[in-house]
């Protein structure tokens, strides 16, 4: 990536989506691909695919495209280094079971390696192949190299975020809208459905006052 360049929030979110294509026309060997076919795959027109390419310093030729590989091997270093990158999971309810079931994530940036709970009963099970290990095995047990958790459980969720960084973890994907403080140096992301939702609420009344208002004016033709 070039470093002068400062890569905008919104062409960050769209590199996975890049990644998880590319991967795809790997896997039918298509050795290059042009931004408007890339374009037609992730529904992102081709300028906009152009310009994100060039933060990373991938300038395609015109009419010949770019060499699937090549973006495959760059955007698998800056997004999940090899796509190995090893996650643990806080929690084994409904919803850390349904994540695990998601486990690999389209090989996209690595896999849930390992889970924790509390729960006895759970403690020592390998849903979907995950082992699950008691929560006070924490230091022990976690890979010396795990940098990324995901927190689905509430109980003790601060104590356990202060245990993860001091494990080294440094990216924290947090489901439980508890109120953490991150301690320094951790990166904290918040997943919170229920606001996505009354978002999309929101904007959908907002766009539906929009017609009818419309309607409205031209007399309902």
């Amino acid at each position: 990536m070039r470093e002068t360049a400062v890569v905008p929030k919104a062409t960050m979110q769209r590199y996975p989506l890049y990644l998880k294509a590319l991967r795809k026309l790997s896997s039918q060997n298509v050795k290059r691909v042009l931004s408007k076919d890339l374009g037609a795959l992730v529904n992102i027109e081709p300028t906009t695919i152009r310009r994100d390419f060039s933060f990373i310093g991938c300038l395609g030729k015109q009419g010949y495209g770019y060499d699937v590989d090549h973006l495959i091997d760059i955007f698998t270093e800056k997004l999940g280094g090899g796509f190995n990158e090893k996650i643990v999971l806080i929690g084994v309810g409904n919803l850390g079971r349904a994540l695990l079931n998601y486990n690999r994530w389209d090989y996209v940036i690595g896999e849930i390696a390992m889970a924790f709970d509390i729960d006895p009963q759970l403690i020592g099970t390998k849903p979907h192949g995950v082992p699950v290990y008691d929560i006070r095995q924490l230091e022990e047990k976690i890979p010396s190299d795990c940098r990324i958790a995901i927190l689905t459980a509430s109980q003790d969720a601060q104590q356990v975020v202060e245990r993860l960084a001091r494990c080294g973890v440094v990216g924290l994907v947090d489901f439980t809208h508890q109120h953490i403080q991150v301690p320094k140096g951790m990166i904290w992301k918040s997943v919170d459905v229920v606001t996505t939702i009354q978002e999309l609420v929101f904007e959908a009344n907002a766009a539906r006052q929009t017609r009818e208002s419309a309607g409205h004016h031209t007399g309902g033709k």
